[in-house]
């Protein structure tokens, strides 16, 4: 084979237009992911991307929006308990999941609607 993988850039998820502002509340001042500028040729669209660990998240408008209810991107994090926490004391809905072995995971929607998942593995 001539070509191999080498790993995902960025995952996108959709949001209704005019959201980016409720976009960096939520995962740049809640969840902490640093948001980056989008290039210029393309901030036309709309939209926001934010770094995740060696990849991006980017949020892009959709028209008409329809949010991702099974499809998901799962983020490792690094003390999700704290993460947890944070996410409950600011009145965010956490659904537990202990179904996957060797992992502490919780789900939760976005402000839009989208699920997202977080894991962490067991040591």
């Amino acid at each position: 084979m001539a070509y191999r993988f080498q790993g995902i850039d960025h995952v996108q998820l959709a949001a209704p237009a005019g959201s980016e502002q409720k976009a960096r509340e939520f995962f740049a001042d809640l969840l902490g992911m640093e948001e980056i500028e989008k290039p210029e040729t393309l901030k036309k669209n709309g939209g926001i991307w934010f770094l995740c660990g060696a990849q991006q998240l980017h949020i892009g408008v959709e028209q008409p929006f329809d949010p991702a209810r099974k499809a998901h991107p799962a983020f490792y994090v690094e003390n999700l308990v704290e993460l947890k926490s944070n996410l409950k004391s600011s009145h965010v809905k956490v659904t537990e999941d202990d179904r996957l072995p060797g992992y502490k995971r919780f789900y939760l929607d976005d402000p839009f609607g989208n699920r997202l998942e977080f894991l962490e593995k067991l040591s």
